[in-house]
């Protein structure tokens, strides 16, 4: 990786209190989102609300698709902060959290946990919960006289909704759509903690390039052939006749303790037999 010039990436977290605080806060929101959004399907009270609007003006009317079956006129297609699908989405996204918050406290108890598995994990339920609050915000434009860019029941007081009597449903959906703001934030900042932590600091750089210049200088094929051929050297004859002692490191070492040298021990052992 340091030949190609590649990131050294970190395996060890650099914070690992603040993403153990984030995992008590996730855990504190994500109880909430699967019970608001678990109460609210399959439509408990987002007709109710969307027919709210429209009797005062601030969005279309749930009616119009009975108008345009009446009339054998084209289904308009229902706005998404209205649809059933929207209310399936929100229920999957908070199981879903609940899922990989189970999971990866295991795994970081088991410290397997790494900022590369959190960050593959974190970034597409991101995305899903910003598709969340997108979806609840609005907008509705399906009809063109009464337009509507966020949702009437964010935008304005729920007293609208007391004289039919859904006033509690109207603090829900409110309370659906903090929740999720909070989903995507906390998990916005477990994106951004992971990917923090990938980055290695200076000294993490240093280190790496040390351990692999030295696993490189190891394994390197000129320090093992340096070795072998020290060790297999000998020393020239002094005469055609008696060539001298052959000798390796362990050898001269060996000679040194009996406070001999190689050429020494050759010169006394042709003298003793003469």
């Amino acid at each position: 990786m340091a030949r190609l010039g590649l990131p050294h990436l970190q395996r060890r977290w650099k914070w690992p209190k603040v993403l153990i605080a984030l995992m008590v806060i996730e855990l504190a929101g994500t109880v909430p989102a699967l019970a608001l959004f678990g109460i609210a399907s399959p439509n408990l009270y987002r007709t109710k609300l969307w027919g709210i609007g429209s009797d005062n003006g601030f969005n279309s009317s749930p009616l119009q698709v009975l108008y345009a079956y009446a009339n054998y006129r084209p289904i308009p297609k229902i706005p998404f902060v209205w649809s059933q699908s929207l209310t399936d989405f929100n229920v999957a996204v908070s199981v879903l959290s609940m899922f990989v918050l189970l999971v990866k406290s295991a795994m970081f108890i088991l410290h397997i946990w790494y900022p590369i598995l959190s960050t593959l994990a974190n970034l597409p339920i991101v995305v899903l919960w910003a598709v969340s609050v997108y979806g609840q915000m609005g907008p509705d434009h399906s009809d063109p006289k009464h337009p509507s860019n966020i949702a009437w029941y964010l935008t304005k007081s729920c007293s609208y909704a007391r004289p039919s009597g859904n006033y509690g449903y109207c603090l829900q959906a409110k309370g659906s759509f903090a929740v999720a703001v909070v989903m995507l934030t906390i998990f916005f900042f477990n994106l951004l903690l992971g990917i923090w932590s990938l980055i290695p600091t200076a000294s993490q750089r240093a280190a790496s390039k040390i351990g692999i210049d030295d696993m490189q200088t190891k394994h390197s094929p000129l320090s093992d052939n340096s070795d072998r051929e020290w060790e297999m050297k000998r020393v020239l004859p002094t005469t055609n006749a008696t060539p001298a002692q052959p000798y390796t490191p362990r050898t001269l070492a060996f000679n040194t303790l009996d406070r001999q040298l190689p050429l020494r021990a050759g010169e006394e052992g042709k003298s003793r037999w003469r």
